[in-house]
């Protein structure tokens, strides 16, 4: 076998790698097991099942891939508000790849499992590897970067390779947010027949500081719940000179050998960058550029058009869940 280790670590000395083996002649494997040695006793090792064999009708048209949660993840109201928007534009499935998280989340992941949108993958990597939870290198002694982030969209970018038309690339705390069109599934249909044979589509991240608030939507309810309500974060920051501004994907799995977290690596295919006018990554969370004033923020309330219907989804969760 070849053992085939991503370019894309950020200095750190352990990486995302695929074991790649040829199959024999004339033989039609249905599991592989994996030693060290080319004439070893496989007999005590795990096998695994040789998947996305047979074409297979698409289960679900949009798949969300999240990782990881860690650090006792507790921002249970943005995760609630994240879910039932992935579901509004158009989401069936949101795959998890959770370390740990406060006995809270642990109430709400089981809500979505028990719903079937959520599928959560047990992710105890730091049971294996020094863990940094950071994606760059600090000389630190850590073996690997985010808990291991560009191992788990790998893995769930071919988990879903077979079942889902699409998957999204992207963290808990971000929405790749259309502003031309009322869901994902009305944008990718136009931006396929725009950009044919694409298979990997970049859409560009923006700021909205948790620290800058507006007063609207504060919903009483929602005050005891806690995490962040994006609903009051509508002012971004601006782009910065010099500065590329990151992207989160939506890809064709079928069409991707290797992804990193915001860029594929290896595709079949191009990939295109979509322009801010068609959607963006609305992305609440602590500021990169912390010491502007409001006024040099910039107003944005796309997410506003969904207001109505994200209350009300959010305040059934909470019902059922928490409240």
């Amino acid at each position: 076998a070849d053992i085939d280790v991503h370019s894309d670590r950020f200095g750190f000395p352990y990486g995302a790698t695929d074991i790649v083996c040829l199959e024999p002649e004339n033989c039609d494997p249905t599991h592989v097991s994996i030693h060290p040695s080319a004439h070893g006793n496989i007999d005590q090792l795990p096998s695994f099942e040789i998947k996305n064999r047979q074409p297979e009708p698409f289960s679900v048209d949009f798949t969300v891939c999240i990782s990881a949660m860690f650090g006792n993840y507790n921002n249970v109201l943005q995760f609630i508000q994240s879910m039932e928007m992935y579901k509004i534009l158009g989401a069936q499935k949101v795959v998890i790849y959770k370390n740990n998280c406060s006995h809270l989340m642990e109430k709400v992941l089981k809500f979505y499992i028990d719903e079937g949108t959520a599928e959560v993958i047990p992710w105890p990597i730091n049971s294996h590897l020094k863990v940094s939870s950071t994606w760059q290198f600090m000389q630190d002694g850590k073996d690997i970067g985010y808990y291991g982030q560009i191992t788990a969209l790998n893995d769930c970018v071919y988990r879903n390779m077979k079942r889902s038309r699409f998957v999204l690339l992207n963290d808990a705390d971000e929405i790749i947010l259309p502003l031309k069109h009322p869901n994902w599934k009305t944008m990718m249909s136009s931006l396929q027949e725009q950009n044919p044979g694409t298979g990997v589509f970049l859409f560009e991240n923006h700021i909205f500081p948790e620290t800058f608030s507006t007063p609207m939507f504060n919903i009483s309810s929602w005050n005891t719940v806690p995490g962040v309500n994006i609903l009051q974060h509508v002012h971004r920051e601006p782009d910065r000179k010099h500065v590329i501004n990151p992207r989160k994907i939506i890809v064709d799995p079928r069409k991707v050998i290797q992804t990193s977290v915001h860029s594929v690596l290896r595709a079949y295919g191009r990939s295109v960058y979509v322009p801010m006018d068609v959607a963006l990554v609305y992305h609440c969370r602590k500021p990169l550029q912390g010491d502007l004033p409001r006024e040099s923020l910039i107003r944005d309330t796309s997410l506003w058009i969904y207001n109505s219907s994200l209350i009300r989804n959010v305040n059934k969760v909470l019902s059922q869940t928490l409240l």
